[in-house]
């Protein structure tokens, strides 16, 4: 303990940097073999995480970021297979852009697929949307014409208000397991074109991702493994 303050000291172990929020989503689709076009904000988002090395247990964490952030300009209009948007509601996806990215799906005839954390989706017309339960909760407007997407833990996610069960893992770490469960659902329904059949492959994508400490980028190979 601290000889200055009521305070433990801590000695620092090992530093580990991984892509979180939208950097996680790439790397998790390109662990896919997708090809993956992104666009980031230029100011730069940490979210840091100290942690007690013998127990993998959170002790603290500290996030930085600006005071605010340039909106994207949606101008490289590609030919693509499909769009996906992780949305927090930090600036950089604005419900003009969002409203520009969902015609543009829509004109194109491509899946939009949007993690998001607005609490008006009606931005989001015509999209695949997902979000947690406490999102659900806070949510005060959503568009009519969109399939709507809430997981809830470890009871698995409603698609549409079907529910669709979770598989039973012991669960290490929930850090990274919606952009797991986002990705895999993109994935499968790419392959499929069958968004029911794709909520069970995004929910083990999800229980996989709780299997591990920290944000994990999960692979194919993961998907492979059995999970009881």
């Amino acid at each position: 303990m601290s000889p200055e303050a009521p305070v433990p000291i801590f000695k620092q172990d090992e530093t580990k940097v991984v892509p979180g929020m939208g950097g996680n989503v790439k790397k998790i689709l390109e662990n896919f073999n997708h090809n993956v076009d992104s666009h980031f904000n230029s100011e730069e988002i940490k979210k840091i995480r100290l942690v007690d090395s013998r127990f993998n247990h959170h002790l603290l964490r500290m996030d930085e970021e600006p005071d605010k952030i340039k909106p994207f300009a949606f101008k490289n209009k590609k030919k693509f297979d499909a769009i996906v948007v992780s949305d927090y509601n930090k600036g950089f996806v604005t419900k003009e852009v969002a409203t520009e990215l969902s015609q543009f799906a829509k004109d194109s005839k491509i899946p939009m697929f949007v993690d998001s954390k607005k609490e008006d989706l009606s931005c989001y017309e015509g999209c695949i949307i997902k979000v947690n339960s406490s999102e659900w909760k806070k949510l005060k407007s959503r568009p009519l014409d969109c399939d709507f997407v809430v997981t809830l833990g470890k009871e698995g996610a409603l698609l549409n208000n079907v529910m669709y069960p979770a598989m039973k893992t012991e669960v290490f770490d929930v850090c990274g397991a919606g952009d797991a469960f986002l990705c895999g659902l993109v994935h499968s329904y790419l392959k499929t074109g069958d968004l029911e059949d794709s909520m069970w492959f995004a929910n083990r994508c999800g229980a996989i991702a709780v299997g591990h400490f920290g944000t994990y980028a999960i692979t194919l190979e993961d998907t492979d493994v059995n999970i009881c």
